[in-house]
């Protein structure tokens, strides 16, 4: 069933117009009828059931048949905090990181980032990752948008009391890799976790220095140098098959 996103502000009344490119694709693309059933979300966990009642030239009405709450999200939180990457890199991570199911992410600069946009250039970046996000909901299949903070300093981002219960630095001069780090696994509930990645230049020492003084510990992801965004995806990919839905089963 195809899916597409609506605002829950919309969801009121008998019937809701569907209005914009998505009423566009459903009519000039799909080429879908009165009667056909397709799939919406809100972004907020909720999903819905709704017929095609009635196509116009500017909308496509349609009604709700169930509501039911998104099953497709993760039992972990994982935040993710990105050092700002170059060219169009953030976009293609935002899109993956999506999928991978995390919860927020956090760009930030750090001492070795080269990208230092202006506010208005990162308030334009950050609107397209938001954008970029509601896309991606609709292929993988998650309720839940993923949240786009403000961009901070890293003295910021390590200061930030987010209550997590795990805050981890992935560095490329740490030899020991997660499972080192985090001892016994299965005997702790990780329910919300903060993981950080560099730039492409990587971190300095005394970045490590002041996160680590602030409670992170450093974890590495093998011996083979990463490139920065490759690197994201696989730390997330690990914590996700440790803590969360795709792959470890605690006992």
């Amino acid at each position: 069933m195809r899916r597409f996103f609506i605002e829950q502000s919309k969801i009121a009344g008998p019937t809701i117009a569907i209005t914009g490119s998505d009423a566009a694709h459903i009519k000039r693309v799909l080429r879908m009828k009165p009667g056909a059933m397709i799939e919406l979300f809100d972004g907020m966990g909720f999903e819905y059931e709704a017929r095609i009642e009635n196509l116009t030239a500017e909308s496509v009405e349609i009604s709700i048949a169930r509501r039911f709450l998104s099953a497709s999200e993760s039992p972990v939180q994982i935040i993710v905090a990105q050092a700002l990457l170059k060219d169009k890199k953030m976009d293609t991570l935002v899109r993956q990181l999506t999928e991978i199911g995390i919860t927020r992410l956090i760009p930030f600069t750090a001492m070795r980032s080269v990208p230092r946009p202006d506010n208005k250039r990162l308030a334009e970046r950050r609107k397209r990752w938001e954008r970029i996000a509601i896309e991606a909901l609709k292929q993988c299949g998650r309720g839940h948008v993923t949240e786009i903070g403000e961009t901070v300093t890293f003295n910021d981002l390590i200061k930030m009391d987010d209550e997590c219960d795990l805050k981890i630095v992935f560095w490329e001069n740490e030899s020991k890799p997660i499972s080192d780090v985090i001892q016994h696994i299965n005997d702790r509930h990780y329910r919300k976790i903060l993981a950080v990645l560099g730039p492409e230049g990587g971190f300095t020492e005394k970045e490590i220095e002041a996160a680590t003084a602030c409670g992170f510990v450093t974890a590495s992801l093998g011996p083979r140098t990463l490139r920065a965004e490759t690197a994201t995806i696989s730390a997330c990919a690990i914590l996700q098959y440790l803590f969360g839905d795709m792959g470890l089963k605690k006992s």
